[in-house]
């Protein structure tokens, strides 16, 4: 891939191999990252074909900028912020909107945007620098109680209150401004940790969803993605872990189901509305070889939608 720092885009081929793109159609790849899945969509373009892509990270447009291509409009948002972006570009409906969940390999390989526990740097996490509070930020400030829902509830920390009390007792002594300290402070109240994970892994995990609000975003886009869509327009969303995955997977099964109606009402089945999707086939993982060579793709998994 292209960009300063390798990248290599998650499930690929079957995410835009899921979106059965049209040449002409329109097309939205809501996280563009370093542009990996918008590239193949763009190739399987025609003249008429046209890409809508958003992501948060300035660094991300940045490297998007390279690709010369007037079917590509490329947006710096949010995409909770998706039926607004859609509506300033005089985009009413869409052929297939595009989700890859979570953190890109770069924001987590490039040390000054601390979000890794394995690189020192100051404790940022954001994903849009130019907006926001920083993770050094929201820790000086939250109380306790907040630190361990949080941990607890973002992270699935089992220890999540003595990290809480951990957080607590050493911002006393002064700021917790880098990612080392962090994790040090992390690695003294998490006692026992799975075989082959850090201590931190967990808690700068929920840091960052919350620093992010990357499930509040995630529950804005899944309705306002439906809706753009065309009728047999295709919804691929990737998830990286049960947190995103269980939202994804309750958004899709609940929007498939038909209209669920008093059991005595003297309605028929033919006569309620189809349901607004139709899930297309089962939840796909990453094949063996994929995982042998980016281990940071094991615990992806796509599922696919179509507008009825």
């Amino acid at each position: 891939m292209s960009g300063d720092l390798q990248h290599r885009t998650v499930l690929l081929e079957e995410a835009v191999d899921a979106l059965a793109v049209k040449p002409g159609g329109v097309y939205v790849d809501a996280t563009f990252g370093r542009g990996g899945h918008s590239r193949l969509i763009l190739r399987q373009l025609n003249e008429q074909g046209r890409l809508i892509a958003l992501d948060r990270d300035l660094a991300a447009i940045g490297a998007g900028r390279e690709i010369a291509d007037p079917r590509l409009k490329l947006i710096h948002a949010a995409f909770g912020s998706l039926q607004e972006v859609l509506k300033a570009e005089g985009v009413e409906r869409v052929d297939g909107v595009l989700l890859d969940l979570g953190v890109s390999s770069p924001q987590l390989d490039e040390a000054a945007r601390g979000f890794s526990f394995r690189l020192d740097a100051p404790l940022d996490m954001r994903m849009d620098t130019s907006r926001g509070q920083t993770a050094a930020e929201w820790l000086a400030q939250a109380s306790r109680q907040q630190l361990a829902e949080v941990i607890k509830n973002y992270g699935e920390e089992r220890f999540a209150n003595a990290v809480a009390k951990a957080v607590v007792a050493a911002r006393a002594g002064g700021a917790i401004a880098t990612t080392r300290q962090l994790a040090e402070i992390v690695a003294s109240a998490v006692r026992t940790r799975e075989q082959g994970q850090h201590p931190a892994t967990r808690s700068f995990q929920a840091i960052r969803i919350h620093v992010n609000q990357e499930l509040e975003e995630l529950s804005l886009v899944l309705p306002q993605a439906v809706a753009a869509l065309k009728s047999g327009g295709r919804l691929a969303v990737i998830s990286f872990h049960s947190l995103e995955d269980r939202i994804v997977k309750r958004y899709l099964r609940d929007e498939s189901r038909p209209a669920q109606l008093p059991a005595r009402l003297p309605v028929r089945a033919a006569d309620l509305p189809p349901p607004r999707l139709k899930l297309v086939g089962k939840p796909i993982t990453p094949s063996t070889a994929e995982v042998a060579a980016n281990p940071r793709a094991r615990s992806a998994v796509l599922r696919v939608a179509e507008r009825n």
